[in-house]
């Protein structure tokens, strides 16, 4: 009997993902980025941590790293068409260029993958971000 065999919950059907470190320069700056692009609110201090509340019982903990350079990772966020309307626009009013591409060479644009909408930006620790409206298509 393989490892997997021997330890598989057959009563478990989904894992969740409860909460996410995200490396930042400036704790405060980063997570009151996403928040205002997402259009949610930057929590309370967790010890180290700044949460942002996606909602869903998932939170972004933003931690600062101080000593060496942050690492820019990707975020990916499924939102509904009307939110991305609006993010879309709060990111235009603050003058934040988004993306077609996750290599940002489309500026300005969206894509429409899988039916859906969206987009990739830069947060202030140059971390990939992206909104989508629809989820990535997977054998």
């Amino acid at each position: 009997m393989s490892y997997h065999e021997q330890h598989t919950d057959t009563a478990t059907t989904a894992v969740q993902l409860n909460h996410t470190n995200v490396y930042a320069s400036d704790r405060q700056l980063s997570a009151e980025f996403i928040a205002s692009v997402l259009g949610l609110k930057v929590g309370v201090p967790f010890g180290p941590f700044l949460p942002v509340d996606l909602g869903n019982e998932v939170t972004l903990d933003y931690y600062e790293k101080r000593d060496e350079p942050v690492q820019p990772q990707h975020y990916a966020f499924l939102v509904s068409e009307e939110q991305f309307d609006g993010m879309i626009a709060r990111l235009e009013a603050v003058g934040v260029t988004y993306y077609a591409d996750p290599h940002h060479t489309e500026p300005g644009r969206i894509n429409r993958l899988f039916g859906g909408r969206g987009a990739y930006f830069a947060d202030p620790d140059r971390h990939n971000m992206e909104i989508m409206t629809r989820p990535y298509i997977r054998p």
